[in-house]
């Protein structure tokens, strides 16, 4: 298991009790929204840390379990409240935008870093297949429940549900054989030889830690719920830029700088793992996960998605599927994914919800 090198972020945490008064007794909605967007990239971080150091303790089979299970805990609690409040537009964007920035600004901003400092760097070509397969899996698990219903459209509801439920069901099933396959039955394949940390945490302290920042991220992301359409109606920005960008940004800022760090220590395997594992964790369990969950809240939200949201996934799969064949990478290739999601965000910015 490798330990996530995450600059410390930790002062942000002055802004969960800002966030709190801003919402007490300021009630402005864009000062809430900020502040509590704000709070959210610390907290995650803290998530992220208090995992590893479980994972650590537990030995890499469980450790590997445990990130892949957890490793977007910080979305998946934002997309439950925003299911809650019947956000069904803005949460789907948000899975989107997760999935998307991953695959180009992040991986793009990473292999730049690297690239500047390193020549040339290598991956493993295995893992990057995986993904690969597994997002276009995901892809086709998008568009075959929209182009039924945009050939159908008599279908009614309960049909999107059954259909939404269905995919749901495979996609989570295609997960978890992925997960075995790398983490289990072929991890020779995929992980680097262990590094020999030793965790800093007690088990106590990082269950604490992860507890803790749970409850506050889940806060935190009710007042950025609550604030969202009214910062939105007083600000002007589009709903779905909002979902597609800006969220999926706060959420994933730490492991952002995270992958950043480990390309720029030529350790572009990990980089991989951070940036793609987690799109791929999003396309396959996240998304599908919600189908379930918002069913048990009784707020149903069906699995099907915007003709943008399904090309700008399937555009960034095949690109990183391109570029990560030959299990290589340079500048230039970041700069190409970063360029993309550059054009894809001031797409994001004219979509109307």
């Amino acid at each position: 298991m490798t330990r996530l090198l995450r600059p410390s972020l930790n002062w942000l945490l002055v802004f969960v009790p800002i966030s709190i008064v801003a919402d007490l007794f300021v009630h402005q909605p864009v000062l809430v929204f900020v502040t509590s967007a704000l709070a959210i990239v610390p907290l995650a971080g803290l998530i992220g840390e208090s995992t590893e150091q479980l994972a650590i303790r537990l030995g890499p089979g469980a450790g590997g379990l445990l990130n892949a299970s957890l490793g977007n805990l910080t979305e998946l609690i934002v997309a439950v409240l925003l299911v809650q409040a019947g956000e069904f537009a803005v949460v789907k964007a948000t899975l989107i935008g997760s999935i998307v920035g991953n695959l180009l600004f992040v991986l793009g901003v990473s292999f730049i870093a690297g690239g500047v400092r390193h020549k040339e760097q290598s991956f493993s070509r295995q893992s990057a297949g995986v993904h690969s397969a597994s997002l276009f899996l995901a892809v086709a698990g998008l568009l075959i429940p929209a182009l039924l219903f945009l050939t159908t459209p008599s279908a009614d509801f309960t049909a999107k549900e059954g259909v939404s439920v269905g995919v749901a069901l495979v996609l989570i099933a295609l997960y978890l054989a992925a997960l075995a396959f790398t983490r289990i039955t072929h991890a020779h394949l995929f992980h680097a030889p262990e590094s020999g940390e030793v965790a800093t945490w007690s088990m106590p302290v990082a269950l604490s830690v992860l507890v803790a920042a749970a409850l506050a991220v889940g806060l935190e992301s009710e007042l950025l719920v609550s604030s969202l359409d009214p910062a939105i109606k007083q600000v002007g920005i589009p709903a779905a830029f909002v979902g597609l960008i800006v969220i999926p940004i706060i959420g994933n800022a730490a492991e952002h700088a995270s992958a950043v760090l480990f390309a720029i220590k030529d350790r572009v395997d990990v980089t991989l793992e951070i940036a793609v594992g987690s799109s791929t964790q999003i396309a396959m369990f996240v998304a599908p996960a919600l189908v379930f969950i918002s069913l048990a809240l009784g707020r149903p939200m069906d699995f099907i998605f915007t003709g943008f949201e399904v090309a700008i996934v399937a555009l960034a799969t095949f690109i990183f599927t391109v570029i990560s064949v030959d299990g290589r990478s340079n500048w230039l290739e970041g700069l190409q994914l970063t360029g993309l999601y550059v054009v894809v965000a001031v797409a994001a910015y004219f979509v109307v919800a």
